[in-house]
C-alpha cells in the first residue's frame, strides 16, 4: 500500500484537482442548517425580538458568521486530512474521548426526549383531540427512528432538503405578513446594546443560541457522507457551509422580524421554549386568521423534526466513528495518542462508503436515542440529570471551537490547509463566547438542591 501524506495523497502522486463551486453540490450545508436551528432557537429569537424588537438584529447576523467559522473549519479538517473529526479529538489525548462519551450518553438521552417532544407539540395543536402530546412524541420518534434506520445519506439530504423548503417558505411568508419596518430593521444592524439588566449575556447568548449544537461537529461527517473526501471539495464545501448559514440568517431574521412586529408592538409575553411557539400560533389565529396558523404549525413541524432527524443520523454517525476507532485501538491498530493517523480506512472514505450508516454502532446509538427516552415522557424530567446535560450541552461548544483551534493550528493539518489569522480569530472569538455562556449556565445551577 502506497504511503500517504496528511491529506490522503500518496506520496508521488499530484494533489486532487480543485472542483470548482457550484449550486448543483449543495447537500451537507442544507442538512446542518435545518438540524441546528431548532424551535426552541426560534423561540429564543422570537423573544428578543419582543423584548428588544430589532435592537439585536446585529447579534443575530454575528451568530450566523460565527458558525460559519465553525462548521467551516469541521468541513476542513475532514477534506485537508482525510481523518473524521473524532479521529482528530482522539489524537489529542484520552480526555477528549471520556468527554465525547459522557456527553454524547447523558445529552443523547435527555435530547431525545426535548426532540420528541418538540415534534409532537405541534401535531397536538394541528390534531388537538387525537391523542396526548406523550403519544405524538412517541410516533414522531418512532418515525424518525425508521426512516434514518433504512436510509442512506442521499435519501435523508433529499428529505431534509423538502423540509427546509417548508421551513423558508413558512417563515418568510410569516415575515412578510407582519409588514416588518425595514428602516427600523437596518438600524438594528448597527451593534447596540439594550439598556437593560444583564443586556451584555442576553446578546452573547442570541449570537451563541441559533443553530449552535452538536450538529456543527456532524457537518464535516455529512460532507464525507455525501461523497466529499479530499481536498479538491474545498471550495464547494466552502460555498455549501455559506449557503447553510445564510439560510440560518433568514430564518433567524424573519422570526425576529414577527417577534419585534407581532409580539414587541403589541406588549405581548410568550413562554421560553417549545410551547412558545404553540402560543405564537394562537396569537396568529386572532391575528390573521386559521390559515396562517395552521401554516405556522407545519412550519414548526418541519423545524422540529428536521432536528430530530439530522440529530438522530449525524450523532449516530459521530457514535459509529467512536466505536470504529475504539475497536482499532483495542486490537492494536496504532500506538500512542495519535495512534489512526495514517489508518485511511477509519477516515473520510469509510465514512462515504455508507457502511457507518449500516452498522451495529450507529443503529445502537440510534435506539439509545429513541427508546430509553421514552421513559422521561412519561415521568418528567430528573433534576439533577437535567443539571448535567445542561453543564454537558454549554461545555461543547467552547470544547469543539478550542480544539479546532488547537487542531487546524498544528502538524496534524497539512500547511496549506491550517488556519490563517481570520480563521484563527473567528475561532477564538467563538471559543471565548461559548465559554462566558458555559460559565454563565453553570453558575445558573441550582447546586445547592443538587447536592
Amino acid at each position: 500500500m502506497a504511503e500517504t501524506t496528511g491529506s490522503g495523497v500518496a506520496e508521488g502522486e499530484s494533489a486532487p484537482r480543485m472542483r470548482k463551486s457550484s449550486w448543483k453540490y449543495i447537500g451537507p450545508g442544507i442538512v446542518v442548517a435545518a438540524t441546528g436551528v431548532g424551535a426552541g432557537d426560534l423561540v429564543a429569537t422570537l423573544i428578543a425580538g419582543s423584548n428588544f424588537g430589532y435592537t439585536l438584529l446585529w447579534a443575530a447576523v454575528i451568530g450566523c458568521v460565527v458558525k460559519i467559522s465553525l462548521a467551516e473549519a469541521a468541513g476542513r479538517w475532514h477534506l485537508a486530512t482525510g481523518r473524521t473529526l473524532f479521529d482528530g479529538w482522539a489524537s489529542l489525548g484520552r480526555w477528549t474521548t471520556w468527554f465525547f462519551v459522557v456527553y454524547v450518553v447523558i445529552w443523547g438521552y435527555v435530547y431525545g426526549a426535548a426532540a420528541m417532544s418538540s415534534s409532537g407539540l405541534p401535531l397536538q395543536a394541528l390534531f388537538p383531540d387525537v391523542m396526548e402530546l406523550k403519544w405524538w412524541a412517541i410516533l414522531t420518534g418512532v418515525v424518525g427512528l425508521v426512516f434514518v434506520w433504512f436510509n442512506k445519506y442521499a435519501v435523508f439530504e433529499k428529505v431534509m432538503t423538502v423540509l427546509v423548503g417548508v421551513m423558508f417558505v413558512v417563515t418568510v411568508y410569516l415575515a412578510i405578513r407582519v409588514t416588518p419596518h425595514l428602516g427600523d430593521a437596518l438600524a438594528g444592524l448597527v451593534p447596540v446594546l439594550p439598556d437593560e439588566k444583564d443586556s451584555i449575556l442576553n446578546t452573547l447568548g442570541l449570537i451563541g443560541g441559533v443553530g449552535g449544537t452538536i450538529t456543527l461537529a456532524a457537518y464535516g461527517y455529512w460532507v464525507n457522507a455525501k461523497g466529499w473526501t479530499d481536498t479538491s471539495w474545498m471550495k464547494v464545501m466552502r460555498l455549501d457551509n455559506r449557503v447553510a448559514y445564510i439560510t440560518t440568517g433568514i430564518f433567524v431574521v424573519a422570526m425576529l422580524f414577527v417577534g419585534a412586529e407581532l409580539l414587541h408592538s403589541a406588549n405581548v409575553a410568550i413562554a421560553s421554549g417549545d410551547k412558545g411557539l404553540v402560543q405564537l400560533g394562537d396569537i396568529l389565529e386572532k391575528e390573521y386568521g386559521t390559515a396562517t396558523s395552521k401554516l405556522f404549525l407545519i412550519g414548526f413541524l418541519a423545524t422540529s423534526f428536521t432536528s430530530l432527524i439530522g440529530v438522530w443520523h449525524g450523532v449516530s454517525l459521530m457514535f459509529a466513528d467512536f466505536v470504529e476507532r475504539y475497536r482499532k485501538q483495542r486490537a492494536g491498530a496504532g500506538t500512542g495518542s495519535d495512534a489512526g493517523a495514517g489508518d485511511k480506512e477509519s477516515s473520510g472514505e469509510a465514512v462515504a462508503s455508507g457502511a457507518r450508516e449500516k452498522s451495529l454502532p450507529f443503529r445502537a446509538y440510534l435506539l439509545w436515542l429513541t427508546f430509553p427516552p421514552m421513559i422521561l415522557l412519561f415521568q418528567g424530567q430528573p433534576f439533577r440529570l437535567i443539571i448535567i446535560y445542561g453543564v454537558l450541552g454549554a461545555a461543547f461548544m467552547p470544547f469543539l471551537a478550542l480544539t479546532l483551534v488547537w487542531l487546524l493550528n498544528s502538524s496534524r493539518t497539512p500547511r496549506e490547509w491550517r488556519n490563517g489569522p481570520i480563521s484563527n480569530g473567528m475561532l477564538t472569538i467563538a471559543g471565548l463566547l461559548f465559554l462566558v455562556l458555559c460559565i454563565k449556565q453553570i453558575t445558573d445551577q441550582d447546586w445547592g438542591s443538587f447536592f
